[in-house]
């Protein structure tokens, strides 16, 4: 990459670490949806929240093609893509999603401990001993930790053989708590939110660790890429939309909002990482088939092409325990062709780690395609 574009892939970076930092399992989202929008107003642009909650936003309108207009001004860096015969030119909607994994309140146990029903896939053995914030409706906040029910291995015979399912796992709340009552007395019901510590750790050798780099990290690389559409002074060919959905993580986060015109879906989300796959943690990941089905084959041809023009480091995969935004909006009826592609993450669902790399290659990916 260009070390003049650097700077976005820094961007890309601090903003993961940002969006990171604020808590927004599905459900619960308002926060970051607020900071999302703030960022794309201090960058210049017009972002609106969905009914849902989700950000949806037009980043051009598709009014140029080349490296420069008749004022001189170069508007992009892939000219060959932008003006080519063979590339779509009708509006195009990307999408990310903010909501991650997270948990709710669904009992408290006679002994002032709380169960735990799961807001997307949050595997319980992911979670064993991670400290967690407990969000009452009133505004409190109290920390915890998710064990398993009687936790001393000292104590517990079973401790080893036993199954870690919701179950058999609860919340040891940081309160001076001796029953159910006491816990009710703090403002603690059912139904709150319970939101676990991300850990984020960035390496000096430039891998990022964390949970909820699905998909914090490929939000943040759409903000670096609208930043980099704006400083830059680029305007595409094809009309761009942005949409940073908040419901992805329960299967229904791009069933709606999708602006009219719209013939082109592209999910930029995790790229997965593991045996059988051929991905790695420094490339960007298009994916041809997920377990909804084959991806658009124009779609998945043309992110191909546009990676190998570009000299993107990438590999085309086959995820097989895997939905996107673009398959929820075509289960909703939307009859547009859609693709997805995404940085590589290793232990998705779990304790992630993926690599600036992988962010580089994704946003030279996303420059090439789109022109």
């Amino acid at each position: 990459m260009e070390k003049r574009l650097e700077k976005y892939v820094d961007y890309m970076m601090e903003q993961a670490q940002k969006l990171l930092a604020i808590d927004s399992p599905s459900g619960y989202t308002k926060k970051a949806a607020e900071y999302l929008c703030s960022v794309y107003r201090e960058m210049g642009y017009e972002p609106e929240m969905t009914v849902k909650g989700g950000v949806l936003v037009k980043l051009c309108s598709g009014t140029s093609c080349g490296p420069e207009d008749s004022d001189g001004v170069r508007r992009s860096d892939a000219p060959e893509a932008a003006c080519s015969t063979e590339a779509f030119e009708e509006p195009i909607l990307l999408m990310a999603h903010t909501d991650t994994l997270g948990a709710m309140v669904s009992g408290i146990t006679p002994e002032g401990r709380l169960k735990l029903t799961p807001l997307g896939g949050l595997n319980p053995n992911n979670t064993e001993a991670e400290n967690c914030r407990i969000l009452t409706r009133k505004g409190t906040v109290y920390t915890g930790t998710f064990q398993l029910s009687n936790a001393s291995i000292h104590v517990n015979g079973e401790f080893n053989e036993k199954k870690r399912s919701y179950d058999t796992m609860e919340v040891l709340v940081d309160e001076p708590v001796e029953n159910a009552e006491d816990v009710k007395k703090l403002g603690i019901m059912t139904g709150d939110i319970v939101c676990f510590d991300p850990r984020t750790v960035v390496t000096p050798s430039g891998y990022i660790k964390s949970r909820f780099l699905d998909d914090k990290l490929s939000t943040a690389i759409l903000l670096g890429y609208a930043r980099y559409l704006k400083e830059e002074n680029i305007s595409p060919s094809r009309t761009i939309y942005q949409h940073i959905t908040v419901f992805e993580e329960v299967g229904h986060g791009a069933c709606a909002s999708i602006p009219e015109g719209v013939k082109e879906l592209l999910s930029v989300d995790m790229g997965c990482v593991g045996e059988g796959l051929t991905c790695t943690e420094r490339q960007v990941s298009i994916c041809s088939k997920d377990s909804h089905g084959p991806y658009h084959y124009d779609v998945v041809s043309g992110l191909i092409d546009a990676a190998e023009r570009a000299g993107v480091d990438y590999a085309v995969d086959v995820y097989p325990y895997y939905g996107s935004d673009a398959d929820a909006a075509l289960g909703a009826g939307i009859d547009a062709r859609h693709g997805l592609i995404g940085p590589g993450v290793y232990a998705s669902h779990g304790y992630e780690r993926s690599h600036r790399d992988g962010v580089a290659n994704t946003f030279s990916l996303l420059k090439s395609y789109l022109g």
